[in-house]
């Protein structure tokens, strides 16, 4: 059976740390390149007769993931490969197989100073992972976080490759700056900083061997700095939703008080609630219309309802556009037949003849029959 050979740095050991274990050693010279655990430790079953191989991958699995549970739905045709590689005192490793699931049990205290998280990124297949109630579903790309303070599982029906970086819950709160983990976050590959993240995570893996301390390090703080962009922007995205949900509220109820004023313009609008013109702009672009249409909108609405109503019978057409901040009755007249698809004196007609005929069921029928007489013995 292959086994991996004892590695000093597979735990961070924190009697060591001062300071955070992502640090830059300094070279004695300038032209002096050293790099840091060159060898990476590889094992796969394609070596291991074929009856040892589900023994020989559990030895090797349990030598990184501790106490778990593996289960093995085709275990006859099971194969796998386990490399390991050291980057600036943290563990990256990359696990390959046929399907195979896991339940792990946390071998730490929730307060232990050994408690890490590991940040896994998916190469190949589709996994579930599952902890605490919450699910993570990555396809390749894909990244999300798992805290070894509690326990969690994972499952893939088909080959299935990743990434596992180890790194103190500590560190971790201290590089993402947040003292509550997310739960499993699932930060998609497929666009914006995932890709980002994705890319670096596989480019450490790629270049691990090769890299000094202080390229290591700064690869690793580049790849930490990204991870905590990924992680806060749906919170971001949700305090931002909620800002502009309450500004566009604001807004509104502005123009609503406001717009039967001629001068109501998107400047006026921006200087009342204590933005600038532009945001106000962008605060109307997901409805796909500008500031000056929906005022023009609205004013029409106004307009339309005063034009059906009885109580405005007195008022001629002009009088009700020039009230609601109409200048022009040409224009007012051509902006609201596009709108609703009628002249305003045609519209205005129409409604007082539905009014009046519904006022006087009666009377409307009776014409109606006289229009509909017709002689038993026409002259």
């Amino acid at each position: 059976m292959l086994a991996f050979a004892p590695s000093r740095d597979r735990h961070f050991n924190t009697a060591d740390a001062g300071a955070p274990p992502i640090c830059c050693a300094k070279t004695p010279s300038a032209q002096v390149r050293t790099t840091v655990n060159r060898m990476s430790q590889t094992f796969s079953t394609d070596l291991v007769p074929l009856a040892d191989r589900l023994d020989a991958w559990l030895s090797n699995a349990r030598q990184i993931c501790g106490d778990c549970r593996f289960e093995f739905p085709r275990r006859h045709l099971f194969h796998g490969s386990i490399e390991r590689r050291n980057i600036a005192g943290l563990e990256l490793t990359r696990f390959s197989s046929t399907p195979v699931s896991f339940a792990k049990f946390p071998v730490v205290s929730a307060n232990s100073v050994d408690r890490y998280c590991i940040v896994i990124t998916q190469l190949q297949g589709v996994r579930c992972y599952s902890q605490d109630g919450a699910t993570a579903i990555l396809n390749p790309g894909d990244s999300t976080l798992i805290d070894s303070g509690h326990s969690w599982s994972s499952n893939c029906a088909g080959q299935c490759s990743r990434l596992y970086l180890r790194v103190p819950r500590w560190l971790m709160e201290n590089r993402l700056r947040l003292s509550n983990l997310p739960l499993l976050p699932r930060i998609s590959g497929v666009s914006g900083l995932g890709v980002t993240l994705f890319r670096l995570a596989t480019s450490l893996y790629q270049e691990a061997p090769v890299l000094t301390l202080e390229e290591g390090t700064s690869a690793l703080e580049a790849y930490l700095e990204i991870l905590s962009a990924c992680i806060a922007q749906p919170k971001r995205r949700s305090q931002d939703v909620g800002q502009s949900t309450e500004l566009l509220s604001r807004v509104e109820q502005f123009m609503e008080t406001h717009l039967a004023e001629p001068t109501l313009n998107p400047a006026e609008i921006a200087n009342a609630v204590g933005i600038s013109v532009r945001h106000l702009h962008r605060l109307f672009s997901c409805s796909g219309s500008t500031v000056t249409e929906c005022i023009r909108e609205w004013r029409l609405q106004r307009c339309r309802m005063e034009l059906c109503d009885p109580r405005s019978a007195e008022r001629n057409i002009t009088e009700i556009a020039f009230f609601w901040g109409f200048s022009d009755s040409a224009h007012f007249s051509r902006c609201f037949k596009r709108q609703f698809g009628v002249s305003p004196r045609t519209f205005r007609l129409r409604s007082w003849n539905k009014s009046w005929n519904a006022e006087r069921p009666e009377r409307a029928r009776s014409l109606q029959a006289v229009a509909n007489f017709r002689p038993l013995y026409p002259n």
